[in-house]
C-alpha cells in the first residue's frame, strides 16, 4: 500500500460512526468543503484531503473513494464518518462560516481536522 493510500486509509478510520446525532442545519453551511486530516502518529499517514458536500445539514461524498455521512447543527457543531471498504473514522468539532476544525479518531489513530469551504 502506497504511502497516500495508508495515510487516508488511517484517516477514513479515524473519522468514523458519529458521537452523538445533532439536529439538521438550515442551508448555514450548505456547500462543498475541502477536509485536510492530520494524524497524531506517523504511521497512520498525514496530510490526506477529503471533499465533503453539505445539503440542509446533511453531510455526504464528493468523492467516489470515500464515503462520508453525517449532520451540522445549526449553531455549526459536526459529526461526521467516513468510510472506504470496512475502514471507518469518526470525526466531530465545529463549522463557522467558510472554515471548521476538530478532532477524529479510529481503531488504531487519532488527529485533527480542519476545512474550508469552497
Amino acid at each position: 500500500m502506497n504511502g497516500f493510500r495508508k495515510g487516508l486509509f488511517a484517516t477514513i478510520v479515524a473519522i468514523a460512526f458519529p458521537l452523538a446525532q445533532a439536529d439538521a442545519a438550515t442551508s448555514t453551511f450548505d456547500g462543498t468543503w475541502n477536509v485536510r486530516i492530520s494524524s497524531s502518529s506517523e504511521t497512520c499517514g498525514n496530510g490526506a484531503t477529503v471533499a465533503i458536500g453539505i445539503n440542509n445539514g446533511q453531510i455526504a461524498s464528493s468523492s467516489t473513494a470515500v464515503t462520508a455521512s453525517g449532520r451540522v447543527a445549526d449553531a455549526g457543531s459536526i459529526n461526521v464518518t467516513l468510510s472506504t471498504g470496512i475502514k471507518r473514522a469518526v470525526g466531530f468539532g465545529r463549522l463557522s462560516g467558510t472554515s471548521g476544525s476538530g478532532t477524529w479518531r479510529g481503531p488504531l489513530c487519532t488527529g485533527t481536522w480542519t476545512a474550508e469551504r469552497m
